[in-house]
């Protein structure tokens, strides 16, 4: 299955004129405000749930462009895509339809932390994402720049001290209301192009920055802390100018593995794949930074850029003397551009040129766009709630770069979750929250208001304590479920192929645990598999498929009447097996904890020199705050649960050693009288 082929972008600009032009009214339950990949999952979600939504951006055209790198998904951000997707979101299905290379990262470690990526076709990939929201139910789309927000009195029956009724446009028109108003404002939020020495206000280039009446009304009405954060962009490569010959091949998979659960394939097919090529640094690049440092303002300003992209400015004063990653990747099928990952940079064009020269593969190279620097303002997110709603403000949602994240995946994810809370709240309806134990949106939004940024926020699976049960396969049901049951954000179709794929793997699994042989009689069937002569045990199908050695396939081939027709299944069911028993030791732990939430913890804790695995900022806020019980800790800001979980049974354990060490109560009883009776006949 996969989704249709979207209109022509020319197709889509003349429909959605015409839509906006008749059908903009002065009253909507959701405004989006911003057409990036948190807005267009915003303005999505919102309308699935039931709102009336209305979608502004500065210009239609740019709606869904990709607006730096050309991929989508990673090792933390393709779990997110996944994730993204079973909530019936956008950017999973869009992927695989303008995905030209796909890979899946990590593949060496296990399934938990596989990473789903693609390089896509950035034309292709806007296409899609403008036709989906064209046919969106309920959506609305209309091109404009808001000037400010409508701002009231609070509703006094809920928390907060103003309350946001809607957005007034930069032309003049009539002011819009809305229950909810959702900003996704990206790096437009007051930005600033940095290049050389030259500076111009805008979010990206070619586009008008946001208005600044927008940044005033968040930081002096509703009186919101605010930030600044800085990234960039490398120069555009023309691909005919590069020696590829020079460059290390990297082909993509032979088999594409497609983000959507509703997908069996991608557009693209195995063989019309395009490689990637990796280059190096040289100590030339190294030079041309040095030379030419007191041209770049950019890398000068005190704003805190994204320490897991950094630019190649950065990476050469940081870590001197190194070689450095370039990843030369297509843009697209059509394309005649290259797109340097790694080379990000913000020095005047001219010495853009001099510094790529120094690369062999790009000895020749011409640019056909310059790289630039972007700095903007973002709100700190710790001001909002788990709905990503401004604690401080009724009806006001934030999603993207503005709570100080990077990356489309991050983006997205916030966009779909602020959008189905903002039309939850304007339909009256409680907004709910993803708790970590569930997701790696759960994850990321804890992180985000609970613990803050102090730099541009990336996902990496280490980011989540639980998974090893957060897996890319299983986010379907995790989730999708839960999206159509509680949320309503997930359509009906979905819906039905999530119930379906969960009864089959539970038949599948009751089939593989009922399957029950000794060993002698498992070595008979499988007999390449390497179990161990001397083992003679009981075990069942799902025992046997944790071996590193045994494949479904291998299973099904020996029990072909139970396990063939379970064959769509085979790699989920492989994962499964795997990972069954930390997942139960995991949700027993997580229970266990919830249980004893009263457990005190000892005031004379040396919390800095605790024998356990604590980061230093977890043990600093312990040692400074020293909470009586393990539920206080769970709640103190930016501690995770992981460090519940290791505190607990630092906890437990001593409590333990310390009653085994003391001497048993009846035996000091008996002492105690003997001691007695013997002073007494003296």
């Amino acid at each position: 299955m996969l989704t249709k082929k979207p209109p022509a972008l020319q197709s889509f600009l003349s429909l959605v004129s015409r839509r906006a032009s008749h059908h903009v009214r002065q009253q909507y339950d959701v405004i989006v405000v911003g057409g990036g990949h948190a807005g267009t999952e915003a303005a999505a979600a919102a309308a699935r749930v039931g709102a009336e939504t209305l979608l502004i951006s500065q210009k239609i055209q740019t709606i869904g462009a990709l607006s730096c790198n050309p991929s989508l998904g990673g090792v933390g951000k393709g779990q997110l895509v996944k994730e993204v997707d079973a909530l019936d979101g956008l950017c999973g299905r869009a992927g695989d339809w303008a995905g030209i290379h796909f890979s899946i990262l990590n593949r060496r470690k296990g399934p938990a932390v596989w990473g789903p990526r693609a390089q896509l076709d950035r034309q292709r990939y806007r296409d899609f994402i403008q036709s989906e929201l064209l046919s969106t139910p309920r959506l609305t789309v209309l091109e404009g720049s808001v000037e400010e927000l409508l701002v009231s009195e609070p509703n006094p029956e809920e928390p907060g001290h103003h309350r946001v009724t809607g957005i007034q446009l930069a032309n003049g028109s009539h002011p819009i209301s809305a229950s909810s108003v959702v900003l996704t404002t990206g790096t437009f939020l007051s930005g600033s192009l940095f290049m050389g020495q030259s500076t111009s206000p805008g979010g990206r280039i070619g586009d008008a920055p946001s208005s600044a009446g927008l940044s005033q009304t968040l930081r002096e009405t509703l009186g919101l802390r605010i930030g600044r954060l800085r990234t960039g962009t490398p120069p555009r490569i023309v691909k005919d100018s590069v020696d590829l010959s020079l460059a290390n091949l990297h082909p993509p998979d032979s088999y594409p593995t497609p983000f959507s659960f509703l997908n069996t394939h991608t557009h693209c097919k195995p063989e019309e794949q395009l490689p990637c090529h990796l280059t190096y640094t040289t100590p030339g690049v190294e030079r041309v930074v040095r030379e030419s440092l007191h041209l770049n303002c950019h890398i000068q300003e005190d704003a805190k850029g994204p320490r897991y992209c950094p630019s190649i400015e950065s990476r050469v004063l940081r870590f001197p003397g190194r070689q450095h990653q370039v990843w030369l990747e297509p843009e697209g099928v059509t394309s005649d551009l290259l797109y340097p990952q790694g080379l990000s940079m913000t020095m005047p064009p001219d010495v853009q040129l001099r510094l790529i020269r120094e690369i062999p593969a790009m000895h020749r190279a011409e640019i056909h766009t310059p790289g630039y620097g972007v700095q903007y303002d973002f709100v700190c997110p710790t001001q909002l709630s788990p709905a990503l709603q401004v604690k401080s403000t009724q009806g006001l949602f934030l999603a993207g770069q503005i709570n100080g994240t990077t990356g489309y995946e991050e983006a997205a994810a916030q966009g779909l979750w602020a959008g189905v809370n903002a039309a939850r709240w304007a339909l009256s309806m409680p907004t709910v929250a993803l708790s970590r134990t569930e997701s790696y949106i759960g994850v990321l939004i804890d992180d985000l208001v609970s613990r803050g940024v102090t730099e541009p926020y990336r996902m990496f699976t280490s980011r989540a304590e639980f998974r090893t049960s957060l897996r890319p396969d299983n986010a379907d049901l995790r989730l999708t479920l839960k999206g159509f049951e509680e949320v309503g954000c997930v359509s009906t179709m979905r819906y039905q192929e999530a119930v379906r794929v969960r009864d089959s793997l539970q038949d599948a699994l009751a089939v593989l645990q009922a399957l029950a042989l000794s060993t002698h009689n498992w070595r008979k069937k499988l007999p390449d598999m390497g179990m161990s002569e001397t083992k003679n045990t009981l075990l069942t199908g799902m025992d046997v498929l944790r071996y590193n050695d045994v494949s479904f396939e291998m299973l099904a081939s020996a029990f072909p009447e139970c396990l063939s027709p379970h064959m769509e299944f085979s790699q989920r069911l492989k994962i499964e097996a795997v990972y069954r028993p930390h997942c139960d030791l995991q949700k027993k732990e997580i229970e266990r904890i919830q249980k004893e939430e009263n457990m005190p913890l000892p005031q004379d804790i040396n919390y800095l020199s605790l024998p356990v695995s604590l980061s230093h900022e977890v043990r600093e806020i312990l040692d400074r705050v020293r909470p009586t019980t393990l539920g206080a800790a769970t709640r103190l800001q930016g501690i995770t649960p992981a460090a519940i979980i290791h505190l607990f049974n630092y906890v437990r354990h001593t409590e333990r050693r310390t009653h085994r060490n003391k001497p048993d109560q009846k035996e000091e009883r008996k002492a105690q009288l003997s001691t007695r009776n013997a002073s007494l006949l003296q």
